[in-house]
């Protein structure tokens, strides 16, 4: 199931957004036009990942500095520990996050 969770121009290029799907807390992340969206908790000690700073496809957790890949979910240090990433499209202005199955 797709769920609504912002329009195109409230997550401009360069930033993340925290919103909520199904039961999830999910970062969504805009790359120079391109959405992707991880699960929202960081593994180390459950920071938001929305509200870290983004530079290319990486975030920064604001509370420790774990870097994630946004588009793959990889952790940067250690590439086996993966954050699960959700599917995301556009439809006519809207972003949606699909509901993990």
């Amino acid at each position: 199931m797709w769920t609504t969770v912002c329009r195109v121009d409230e997550c401009p290029p360069g930033s993340g957004k925290e919103v909520v799907v199904g039961d999830r807390l999910v970062a969504l992340f805009n790359v120079d036009g391109t959405f992707y969206a991880l699960d929202g908790v960081c593994p180390h000690q459950g920071g938001p990942l929305a509200k870290g700073a983004v530079q290319g496809c990486i975030v920064t957790c604001p509370w420790h500095g774990w870097q994630f890949d946004v588009r793959t979910g990889e952790f940067q240090l250690r590439k086996a520990l993966v954050q699960p990433t959700f599917e995301v499209r556009v439809e006519v202005e809207a972003v949606q996050v699909r509901e993990a199955g």
